[in-house]
């Protein structure tokens, strides 16, 4: 039996790392989005990321976080990959690998089923190493979704995989983006919308939105 102990323990799989949170940030590229507004996006998320209530909250769950560029239809990429955070030197390494991550696209459609769809196929990568309790994406995003499958169509994907899916809209033109977030695009228990006007507000609202949805839910913790 001893000998045959080491052979078994070689052949079971090991148990998964468990994290607290696993968070998608999704963050839109089309056309919409010029060089000046891409980085206020870019810089304005790293700096959230770099809040003491957000760095706190990712290290006390052993967070897993990745960054999405998206833009129109088959033009979405995992930018930064899933980035385990245990300490604080690894939150601010994520914050210079956003800060610094080059734009892929720049003149295409606005395809967010299709952002949705990557970030669910990120979250099945993770599962396969890492169990964590919540699963999150944030959207952040200054039109409505224009090519593609309509992020409708993935509340099924994404209520089977238990994610949620929470927005950031950032209003431009006087198209209530909001409304348009809320009816068709965020999902799941407690999943909420935060507005911020034009992209010079995105900083302060995404900082809020980070610190927001990092935060656990106490009303996961305490007892019915």
């Amino acid at each position: 039996m001893r000998l045959l102990l080491p052979l078994i323990l070689t052949i079971l799989p090991l148990p998964a790392a468990a994290c607290g949170l696993a968070l998608v940030l999704a963050v839109d590229v089309s056309g919409s989005v010029d060089q000046r507004e891409y980085r206020i996006q870019m810089d304005g998320l790293a700096e959230a990321l770099r809040d003491g209530i957000v760095v706190d909250a990712l290290i006390d769950q052993e967070a897993q976080v990745s960054l999405i560029q998206w833009s129109g239809s088959s033009r979405q990429e995992v930018s930064v990959p899933w980035t385990q955070l245990t300490r604080v030197a690894d939150v601010y390494r994520l914050a210079d690998a956003i800060e610094a991550a080059p734009r892929r696209w720049r003149n295409y459609s606005t395809a967010i089923g299709e952002a949705l769809a990557l970030a669910i196929a990120a979250f099945e990568d993770l599962e396969k190493t890492t169990a964590c309790d919540r699963r999150v994406i944030d959207v952040s995003g200054d039109g409505v979704s224009n090519e593609g499958p309509s992020p409708q169509s993935m509340r099924q994907a994404l209520r089977r995989a238990a994610i949620n899916v929470n927005a950031l809209a950032i209003e431009e033109e006087g198209e209530d983006l909001t409304a348009y977030f809320y009816e068709n695009l965020i999902d799941g228990e407690g999943a909420f919308v935060i507005t911020a006007n034009g992209f010079q507000d995105y900083p302060a609202q995404i900082q809020r939105k980070l610190q927001r949805e990092t935060t656990k839910q106490l009303s996961r913790l305490l007892p019915h």
